[in-house]
């Protein structure tokens, strides 16, 4: 098994808030664990404590009872997890905030028979057959929204964690049951990645390869690779920026079963 992950800050001057982690319980198989923490605009979000604070919280919570509850299924792993999480800091914020602190997820957990998945909003997980085909899990239910919309602050508050919206994991466990879920025969799986959206603009924004040719280069060159190769695309001065960031915190993991 190998498993390589790396991530970086978009600014050197601004805390990364995403989470990368990964786990070998003893019991055997593996766990990985991604979160992109969704950056609020200006302006009050209820917390005093911030997105860094909500996903180190969030990730280590997932990260622990994937590992050690591999009776309970990921959508049941990520409600947990969520109202743990929230139960730390209830009496010091306002957690009915639209923008309370909030994180995309991606988690994958295998053992001998299977490889299970979960992913909630825009991260997004890669699962590599034998034969080297590769298969993009998503959601794509922000891709689905007029960028003129995202555009707006209301629109989007509007449309968070709403019917009709996206979803994110923030303070209602309820939001696990709107995650993309499955499972896939572990003879059917010889790697998968797992990545932010600051890293997957490689494939999905620049255009610079397929999935497939992502995939290689996480094999090739690692994950600080491919998140050296997003660098250098963004630092283009003839390149638009991606959605709203130029630079974006990037983080990938890559495991080969």
């Amino acid at each position: 098994m190998r498993i390589d992950l790396a991530s970086a800050p978009g600014h050197q001057e601004r805390p990364n808030e995403d989470w990368v982690s990964a786990a070998i319980p003893a019991s055997g198989g593996g766990v990985l664990v991604v979160l992109d923490g969704v950056t609020p605009p200006g302006g009050d979000d209820g917390c005093v404590h911030g997105v860094p604070w909500f996903v180190a919280r969030l990730g280590g919570r997932l990260t622990e009872l994937s590992g050690s509850r591999r009776d309970m299924p990921l959508d049941q792993v990520l409600a947990e997890s969520v109202r743990a999480t929230a139960d730390a800091h209830r009496d010091t914020c306002d957690l009915s905030h639209v923008r309370t602190p909030q994180a995309t997820v991606v988690v994958v957990r295998w053992d001998a028979a299977y490889v299970e998945h979960l992913v909630l909003s825009d991260s997004v997980l890669l699962l590599q057959a034998p034969g080297g085909e590769v298969t993009a899990v998503l959601d794509d239910r922000l891709d689905r929204i007029p960028r003129e919309v995202l555009g707006s602050v209301a629109a989007t508050d509007a449309l968070r964690n709403a019917e009709g919206g996206f979803f994110t994991a923030a303070a209602d466990p309820a939001v696990a049951a709107r995650a993309v879920t499955g499972r896939t025969p572990r003879g059917w799986v010889r790697a998968v990645a797992a990545l932010t959206d600051g890293t997957s603009r490689w494939t999905d924004t620049f255009g610079e390869g397929d999935w497939a040719d992502c995939m290689a280069v996480l094999r090739k060159e690692g994950a600080q690779g491919l998140i050296g190769r997003v660098r250098a695309v963004e630092s283009d001065p003839a390149r638009p920026s991606a959605r709203y960031k130029r630079h974006d915190d990037a983080s990938a993991v890559y495991a080969e079963l």
